[in-house]
């Protein structure tokens, strides 16, 4: 894991001990803090007390006095505009951080190496997988953290030389006030958590704030950027002393998008734009580049190809939470079998329609399942499955070789599933399963399809 004495003898309250809380608690008392630590399951607070350490002590920081606590760090799950413990740390004095803070106050003790922050509404996994991938392939130490569901604080220190990769939610860009990344990139903005934000303004401001904690030897890589961006970016007092934009054909150049088949799609043709700037600035040549994006295996849920029965491709876009996210899945291919629905984050399609010409059919479920059968019903064949395993079924009736079957729902998964992951988990299962000739048994196990 990541120590440092720059916290040594310091007292910090963690709430919220999911992966990242747990990191960050047995990280701080491993450099030697006195941890305060609270969880609202009695699991991960059992981890901890039966460490019997006597730096660590467990109890709620809404029911402690917070002066003279040096941090408050909370998970980024913590909904700063509506949970208390904002108010009282503000009243206590107590600044309110995360994971990614420790992070940056802890690289000055780290070997000489280099920080890449990547952000932005979609994308932000893949490329910073791909950033990864590539960092590794051309030799270089590297590792990757954050928002990718690897808590940056259990990573190993890096050798001199190294890369460190993180994804950067806007959410835990709010908890961070000094990381300065050689390189930041920001992938695209459009509407998104709007239930934590003052407006679409106020969370795109969160998103650029990367770029305000950067200094002047440093670059930014904007790779969609609208004037209020731009704009934003020449206002800035301090910042990084470079800016990249795209070429008007991002996937022009050094580069041939249809040789890497986990790297489809218009979407991915950005991913791949920003990728190869971050090699660039970090002097990788382009020989590792090409050879790493021919290599690049993708990652689960995200244009993950399951694989290929009968002629038909089945494809797991499960992190596909909202329309924006789904619009470049539809572009990807030109015959599609579209399974789509789940908790809708809105009332309409409009951001997937131009790829509504490539849908063969489409098969809705969820609780989103007829409101989007009604919107989707004038322009193509709709199947009302409401199940994950019915529209499988269904798809897989009515597919012909060469076409594409597509879980991309455009939807949070809680209806019927606890994530999208689980979600994709139960796709790739049930595909598996009716592909190898089994029964609709597997839709009925509880916790599966259901």
């Amino acid at each position: 894991m990541i120590t440092s004495p720059a916290f040594t003898g310091r007292r910090y309250a963690v709430l919220g001990l999911a992966r990242s809380g747990m990191a960050t608690a047995e990280a701080l008392l491993a450099s030697g803090a006195q941890v305060t630590a609270w969880d609202r399951q009695d699991g991960p607070r059992a981890v901890l007390a039966a460490r019997n350490d006597p730096a660590c002590t467990i109890a709620d920081p809404l029911e402690i006095e917070l002066a003279g606590f040096d941090g408050v760090v909370v998970s980024p799950g913590v909904p700063l505009n509506t949970h208390p413990i904002a108010a009282r740390a503000r009243a206590a004095g107590v600044p309110v951080i995360g994971d990614i803070e420790l992070f940056a106050q802890a690289r000055a003790h780290l070997p000489p190496h280099k920080v890449v922050g990547i952000t932005g509404t979609n994308g932000k996994s893949t490329t910073t997988a791909l950033v990864h991938h590539i960092c590794a392939v051309a030799g270089l130490p590297v590792t990757m953290g954050g928002n990718i569901g690897l808590p940056i604080l259990a990573q190993e220190p890096l050798l001199a030389g190294g890369v460190y990769v993180l994804e950067l939610s806007s959410y835990q860009i709010d908890l961070t006030f000094s990381l300065d990344c050689d390189v930041a990139v920001l992938l695209n903005i459009t509407p998104d958590h709007l239930d934590r934000y003052d407006g679409f303004d106020a969370y795109k401001q969160s998103k650029l704030r990367l770029f305000g904690m950067q200094t002047e030897p440093h670059v930014a890589i904007v790779a969609d950027a609208d004037e209020s961006v731009l704009q934003h970016m020449l206002d800035l007092p301090t910042g990084p002393g470079s800016l990249s934009l795209p070429p008007d054909e991002p996937n022009s150049g050094v580069h041939d998008q249809g040789a890497f088949p986990a790297l489809q799609g218009p979407h991915n043709a950005q991913n791949i734009w920003a990728a190869a700037s971050v090699a660039q600035h970090l002097g990788i040549s382009a020989e590792a580049l090409n050879d790493a994006l021919r290599t690049y295996p993708g990652l689960p849920h995200r244009m993950e190809r399951i694989g290929e029965f009968d002629g038909v491709l089945f494809v797991n876009d499960s992190k596909a939470t909202n329309p924006a996210s789904t619009a470049p899945a539809l572009s990807a291919y030109p015959r599609i079998h579209w399974i789509v629905g789940g908790l809708p984050k809105g009332d309409d399609l409009d951001e997937c329609a131009p790829g509504f010409p490539h849908v063969v059919r489409a098969y809705t479920i969820g609780e989103a399942g007829p409101r989007f059968a009604d919107i989707l019903q004038p322009h193509m064949p709709v199947e009302r499955c409401e199940m994950m395993c019915e529209a499988v079924r269904r798809a897989i009736h009515h597919a012909q070789p060469g076409e594409v079957v597509l879980l991309s729902p455009a939807c949070a998964s809680f209806d019927q599933f606890r994530d999208y992951e689980k979600r994709g988990d139960a796709f790739r299962e049930i595909v598996l399963s009716l592909t190898a000739g089994g029964t609709d048994d597997i839709c009925c196990e509880p916790g599966r399809a259901a």
